[in-house]
């Protein structure tokens, strides 16, 4: 198969926005005898018009050769897949070799066969992930349409997409993620493989899930995604409570967090932990029960009640989900929540108290209200009087416990 090339005339990368790291990189495998291109969601971006959060490397250089060019500034992972990583500080950039395809309709288990530009890229899940960019030429190869489906905002799957999403099940949600962030349209037979293949999401690792769904926390399109997540099927596969709860009549009220984390993140005002991201899908669940047991002033909860719905709540929704939060982010999470009964107490007649210690802890949680408050008005007077004595307030950072020595006798 011939690829249809498109000229720095015919394509509007612009070489200046890619990563120096990632042009070092390719560099330096032409300059020892490799073929490299950038490939994946870096070419796809920059050719959508959206500045690339990663840049990812494609070669026919074998892993270990790869680390014998880089030496020290290269890890290899993976098992199934076979990966370098090229370090920069604290950027990585990511290098694969050039992989063979496999058709077989089953649960891809290992993919370390070699292969061709044309192979790897017939292998990849849709068409505008399928585009390498030379940056030695500046040009565009394009094996499999990928340029006129960004074109026409066209989700394409490369293939038959039955096989696919059986190959790889998390597909299903970058498809979704990709309608989210770019509304593009999805084809027609993509939309039936979705719907006939969904329940096989739950033979993908829950690593890699959850790390789908914290990114799209991250993107600034999170709100679309859950929401496509939760029409699709999916969300109830993977988390039941929160997808009961976004499909009720109260579902909107964690639509409206994520809308108000998706302009922070847009717009890279503010920096969201993940715990805090996390919080805008629990903290309205755990609002209303706390709505549903304490109605009344006399029955404001105490420190401990609110403490047991609070981890009641995130064991069900982060820790007995198929994702399987890791235990620390839970943790915040749940130390987040706990906090904004503190700087806003159930009823109005209770006084905070006045005074906050400059810590992780009061930062994140302080981060968390200043959400809220894009979300409730009523509370901006009430984050900015706390944002006020957070930055009076002396820093203390947390002391690291020393291992007493035992004495020899």
């Amino acid at each position: 198969m011939l690829p249809v090339i498109y000229t720095a005339e015919n394509h509007r990368i612009d070489h200046e926005k890619i990563n120096r790291d990632a042009l070092t990189v390719l560099q330096t495998l032409v300059d020892a005898g490799y073929t490299a291109y950038l490939v994946g969601g870096g070419v796809r971006d920059l050719l959508a018009g959206v500045t690339p959060k990663d840049f990812d490397v494609s070669t026919d250089a074998r892993p270990e050769e790869i680390k014998k060019l880089f030496r020290r500034r290269c890890i290899l992972v993976g098992r199934r897949f076979r990966l370098a990583h090229i370090r920069f500080g604290k950027h990585i950039i990511e290098v694969s070799t050039f992989r063979a395809g496999d058709d077989a309709e089953r649960l891809i288990t290992q993919d370390n066969t070699w292969g061709t530009p044309e192979q790897d890229v017939l292998r990849r899940d849709f068409t505008i992930n399928g585009l390498y960019y030379d940056p030695t030429e500046r040009c565009v190869i394009d094996f499999v349409g990928g340029m006129e489906d960004i074109q026409r905002h066209l989700m394409r799957s490369i293939g038959d997409p039955v096989v696919r999403f059986r190959q790889d099940p998390v597909r299903m949600i970058r498809l979704l993620k990709f309608k989210a962030r770019f509304g593009f349209h999805v084809e027609d037979s993509a939309e039936a493989a979705l719907n006939e293949c969904k329940a096989e999401i739950v033979k993908s690792a829950p690593a890699r899930i959850l790390e789908e769904i914290l990114r799209m926390l991250e993107s600034g399109a999170s709100k679309p995604f859950f929401d496509l997540m939760t029409e699709n099927g999916i969300m109830e596969l993977l988390i039941p409570d929160l997808a009961k709860y976004l499909r009720s009549s109260k579902g909107h009220r964690i639509y409206r967090f994520l809308e108000a984390a998706d302009r922070v993140c847009r717009d890279q005002s503010l920096a969201l932990d993940r715990s805090i991201l996390c919080a805008c899908l629990c903290f309205p669940i755990l609002e209303d029960l706390v709505e549903k047991n304490f109605s009344t002033e006399e029955d404001s909860p105490n420190v401990e009640q609110l403490g047991e719905l609070c981890s009641d709540l995130i064991r069900s929704m982060m820790g007995y989900s198929f994702c399987n939060f890791p235990k620390r982010l839970r943790a915040l999470t749940t130390m987040i929540m706990m906090w904004q009964y503190r700087l806003t107490p159930i009823h109005s007649t209770q006084k905070p108290k006045n005074w906050l210690v400059r810590n992780q802890d009061s930062q994140l949680a302080l981060t968390f209200l200043y959400l809220r408050s894009q979300v409730d008005t009523d509370l901006k007077r009430v984050y900015a009087k706390w944002h006020d004595l957070y930055y009076k307030a002396p820093a203390v950072r947390k002391r690291r416990r020393r291992r007493s020595r035992s004495k020899k006798a």
